[in-house]
């Protein structure tokens, strides 16, 4: 069996609770999904859906459920969130039981997990950032460096251990960010929009008052290719029209780009890039023009080489030129380099699952490897063992994307309880009572009896924060350590 090690979570309470609901259905089918974010949601949802036999035992390693719904989709993107009501459906169907402040890898392994479950699902995401590799990326005397855009977001977001993020938004008007994706722009967006539009948002309060007293009135997105190959929506571009802002860019590369027999041919078989070019083209000043007070300069052709501190801090950027076509197209270096001055440095290059001991992972893919959701290991499917996800496909995609991968994933493994290939033998040798008393046991011996925080207990936290963000104006004043969640359901500190 495969074992897992070191997931890293925040810590917990410790006091006894009843480890399973009066509903949990004795005899069912046993279905245990590490990670309680939108691919777990929806790959449970899927199973129920699709089976009535069955019990599902969701692990989170947060107090709170929803994963990247809540800590990573913008304050301002409410409506995003309106899946939280499909997963709320999900949480308090009795065949369901959610097991949040648990961290699978230490307080329970996945081979613990294997030993009990018919099948286990792996839908932990995607909680490290890429690097960019380059020198000064993590400081000198003193000086910030290259801030995660990942914890930047999880920061004004309200995930705990986010919140002693260390940043300087005040020695310097500029931030630097590096990537051309949706969560580059959403940080962007977030140091340029007006406080009155952040405060009624879920924004944490700590959050709104660092922002107050920031000094940035530019940020300079910086990408490697060129417009025809950016990475965020039209969506998120339109966004920024609304804010007070100049856009500023280089439009004769646009409109060069955009023009050319090679560039005007991809666009015909592009259509949404096509109506995001007609959108930034009809919004973006040349650097001359620009006016207002706040700017937002989105930068083309540009790599960064290194974070330079001398008299305050700079990004060094290698120019680059694109060889090759539109969809393929490759940066390669000019040697000539630009420095950008900035109080701070953003990467957004990309989200990374972690390579967990013992679980099968391809390290140039940064997935766990599987057929149709079906872990494999060495070409051979390892019984009972599903993926999900960002895991499962790599961290791209929005929300439906990721509906659609679970529904896959757990089409997959009803299609296995059906045909009784993933039928756990333990289990199945004693008898339906006996069987559900198995994985009571287990959990008991393994502390999760006392550091479970249960959905009910979720949902005393969550009519707390939204009590007391509708006396502030906002949709909920999120708790941003796990000592105030804990406080709320009445929990002890002695961790």
């Amino acid at each position: 069996m495969f074992g897992l090690r070191a997931y890293v979570v925040t810590r917990v309470r410790g006091f006894e609770r009843r480890l399973f609901s009066t509903n949990h259905f004795v005899g069912a089918a046993r279905v245990a999904v590490v990670g309680g974010g939108a691919a777990g949601f929806y790959t449970a949802a899927r199973v129920l859906a699709k089976t009535s036999n069955v019990g599902i035992d969701i692990f989170e390693q947060q107090i709170p459920p929803y994963g990247l719904v809540r800590y990573g989709v913008a304050p301002d993107h409410l409506e995003v969130k309106n899946c939280i009501s499909k997963f709320a459906s999900v949480a308090m169907d009795p065949r369901v039981r959610y097991f949040g402040n648990t961290r699978v890898g230490t307080q329970i392994s996945v081979s613990d997990l294997r030993s009990v479950y018919d099948a286990v699902v792996l839908a932990y995401g995607a909680s490290e950032d890429k690097r960019l590799g380059i020198g000064g990326e993590d400081g000198n005397s003193g000086r910030v460096g290259v801030v995660s855009a990942r914890m930047f977001v999880a920061w004004y977001n309200g995930l705990p251990e986010a919140q002693d993020l260390h940043m300087d938004l005040t020695s310097h008007d500029t931030v630097v960010i590096v990537g051309h994706g949706n969560v580059a722009l959403d940080c962007a967006r977030i140091l340029l929009a007006p406080l009155e539009h952040l405060a009624r948002t879920d924004i944490t309060n700590r959050a709104l008052t660092v922002l107050a007293q920031s000094n940035i009135r530019r940020v300079e997105m910086v990408g490697r290719r060129g417009p025809l190959q950016v990475s965020f929506t039209t969506k998120e571009l339109r966004e920024m029209t609304k804010l007070n802002v100049d856009i500023i860019c280089d439009r004769d590369l646009v409109e060069r780009e955009c023009t050319s027999p090679e560039g005007h041919a991809y666009l015909l078989h592009k259509r949404p890039l096509r109506r995001m070019m007609d959108v930034l083209l009809k919004h973006s000043v040349r650097p001359e023009d620009a006016q207002k007070e706040k700017q937002f300069h989105l930068r083309f052709l540009m790599s960064p080489a290194e974070v330079v501190y001398s008299g305050g801090q700079s990004v060094r950027f290698q120019t680059n030129v694109l060889e090759g076509l539109p969809e393929s197209a490759r940066a390669v270096s000019t040697n000539n380099c630009v420095d950008v001055p900035c109080a701070m440095a953003l990467r957004s290059v990309g989200y990374a699952s972690l390579a967990l001991c013992g679980v099968p992972f391809d390290n140039v893919r940064r997935i766990v490897p599987n057929i149709a959701g079906r872990v494999v290991h060495n070409g051979d499917a390892v019984r009972g063992m599903y993926v999900a996800g960002w895991l499962k496909r790599g961290p791209v995609g929005v929300i439906a994307t990721t509906m659609q991968d679970a529904y896959r994933t757990a089409d997959a493994l009803v299609m296995d309880l059906e045909s009784g290939s993933i039928s756990n033998p333990l289990a199945s040798s004693t008898s339906s009572s006996s069987s559900t008393s198995l994985i009571d046991a287990m959990l008991a011996q393994t502390r999760v009896a006392k550091t479970r925080v249960s959905y009910d207990d979720w949902l005393r936290i969550d009519a707390h924060e939204i009590a007391v963000g509708v006396a502030h104006n906002k949709p909920r004043e999120k708790l941003t350590s796990v000592n105030e969640m804990l406080d709320v359901i009445g929990c002890s500190k002695d961790q």
